[in-house]
């Protein structure tokens, strides 16, 4: 990678030079991302010089006091996202199409459930309580909740549980008929974590990772089988 940094005092013209700068790279067909340090608290970037960046760029980053932000051009996957978020429940306002999650349904009324996806609801919360299914008045007790029976599929579809894609299983694991345990392209013999989050991999890719490593291994001195445990610090 190739870096540069555009340093001044305030006013002195280093987001135009830099928006200049990324429109004449791109112009000779070379990727570009910006970084942007800010000395304000908060990361909305509306109408701000990061947002002007971003128009230029595509991807950005932007460094606040208090939090950070990475910006990408183009559509990403939340699964493709979540290792990138440290925390141990992920939280997601809307996302009707995201089928391998769990949702918590706010009703209008109880016609709404339907077209909310009622069939993965672990609960209604709020004014309208949702038919046949538990409804939340409390925060607390809603969160109870989430800590119990929330989960995250891997977002494959790739059938291994014998399902044809995750909605399927999450399906069944919001009705008790199955477990989230049954996603074998999380559960499995193959594991691997980045940044402490597990990556997922169909049945396939963890035959052929399996296979590979296994195979690099027996050609060193002292293998043996057995478990393997490898701990790399990627760059």
């Amino acid at each position: 990678m190739i870096a540069v940094s555009i340093v001044g005092f305030k006013d002195t013209g280093k987001t135009t030079l830099a928006l200049a700068l990324g429109e004449e790279l791109k112009g000779r067909g070379i990727s570009v991302a910006a970084v942007k340090f800010t000395h304000h608290e908060g990361v909305d970037t509306e109408g701000t010089d990061t947002d002007r960046l971003r128009k230029v760029y595509g991807s950005a980053a932007l460094l606040a006091p208090d939090g950070a932000a990475v910006f990408w051009e183009g559509r990403r996957h939340l699964p493709d996202l979540l290792p990138l978020l440290d925390a141990d429940v992920v939280i997601v306002e809307g996302g009707k199409s995201l089928g391998w999650l769990p949702r918590i349904l706010l009703l209008r009324s109880v016609a709404d459930a339907g077209s909310l996806g009622d069939d993965l609801a672990l609960a209604s919360y709020g004014e309208v309580a949702g038919y046949g299914m538990d409804h939340v008045r409390d925060v607390s007790a809603l969160a109870d909740l989430v800590l119990d029976k929330g989960f995250a599929l891997a977002g494959l579809d790739c059938g291994a549980c014998g399902r044809p894609d995750c909605v399927s299983l999450a399906r069944d694991i919001v009705a008790g008929k199955a477990l989230p345990e049954d996603c074998q392209s999380q559960f499995s013999g193959v594991e691997v974590t980045v940044g402490g989050q597990t990556i997922a991999m169909n049945p396939f890719v963890q035959r052929v990772f399996s296979a590979s490593v296994v195979g690099m291994l027996k050609e060193f001195k002292g293998y043996a089988p057995g478990a393997i445990e490898i701990k790399l610090q990627g760059k």
